[in-house]
This record gives structure tokens, sequence and C-alpha cells, in this order.
């Protein structure tokens, strides 16, 4: 007579087990478009994001979540803000950025940055239920457009591609480098 009231009791556990792993959810980040398309139990949103810009790398595959912080401080890139963290490969996370009008193309040093907005609800899907990440695809070629002198033509300006991302916050600490050393490489530690 025991054995049945276990059997029900593990057959729920088992039907319970079942219906956690259907409500994962499912993101997916395209480097190619940057953009990231998103399933969960609460609809299907596709939003723009920041990938690595040229120079960096954002690791491409399959990944769970390892981390989850609403609050992060990045210790190597100038304790620049990162709301909203979602970690999946060591210091590489899904997370908030300030600088939305950068989003729809390669700016990050790796990480993948969502406006703040959408950072928040998917930080709250994820936690609620879990996640599988993948990424894929090439990201664009190209960077910002900049004028500079042309020592060859009659023109004073030319156009010439620079792979920067524009100064989101400024270096602290010791030495203060000059506004060029800072823009040829803002994550160095000065």
């Amino acid at each position: 007579m025991r054995i049945i009231p276990q059997a029900g009791l593990a057959l729920f556990a088992l039907f319970a087990l079942s219906a956690t792993a259907n409500a994962t959810v499912h993101i997916h980040i395209d480097l190619s478009g940057q953009r990231m398309h998103v399933t969960s139990s609460s609809g299907s949103y596709n939003w723009a994001v920041s990938t690595a810009r040229s120079g960096y790398s954002t690791p491409r595959g399959s990944y769970a979540p390892t981390s989850l912080q609403r609050v992060h401080y990045s210790r190597l890139y100038h304790n620049s803000p990162m709301p909203h963290s979602i970690f999946f490969r060591g210091g590489y996370a899904i997370h908030g950025t300030y600088e939305t009008g950068a989003l729809g193309r390669p700016a990050s040093h790796g990480c993948v940055r969502l406006s703040p907005g959408n950072a928040a609800a998917l930080f709250s899907m994820v936690k609620a239920e879990g996640a599988r990440i993948s990424i894929s695809g090439s990201p664009p070629r190209g960077g910002t457009m900049v004028a500079r002198a042309h020592r060859h033509s009659g023109s004073h300006f030319a156009a010439r591609r620079v792979q920067q991302a524009p100064m989101a916050y400024a270096p602290y600490g010791g030495y203060a480098p000059s506004v060029r050393q800072w823009q040829y490489d803002p994550g160095y530690r000065y």
C-alpha cells in the first residue's frame, strides 16, 4: 500500500522536472545582425545588441548562465557599470548598457550589451526560468567614420575608418593619458 503513494509522488516529481525543463528561456545572439532573439514562457522578443568591436571577440557556441548579478561593476574596464548581468563564460556576460546609441553595431570588449530595460526584463526571465544561450554568426566589418587631414590631395579631409567606440567614461587614477592615447585604447590601465 505504501508503494502507490511513493510511486505517485515520484511521477509528480518527474512531471514537475519536465515542465521546468520546457520553461527554459532560449536566447540566440546573432553576431552578423547584432540582434538577440529571446523565447520564453512570457513571449518572444527581438532586441538590438552590441557585441565585440574589432580587436576583441564575443565567444560563439552554446552556454548556460553561470551567475546572475543585478548590479556588477567591471574591475577590468574602469569600474564600468554592468546592470542586470547574466554571466555565461568566465568574464563574458549579457548586460545592460547606458550607451544605447551604439546598440545594433559592435562596440563592446566582448560582452553582449542590451538597453537597460531589455536587460532587466531578460534578467527576470532567466532568474525565473533558467536559460540556454547560443551565439553564432560573424560580426560585421567596419568601424566609426572620422575625418582626418589627407596629405596627398587637394581635399583637407578624407574619411578614415577607426575601430573605436565613442568614449563613454574617462579613465581614473594616477596618470591621465592624452585624449589621443585614451581614444586609441580606452581599456588600457594607465
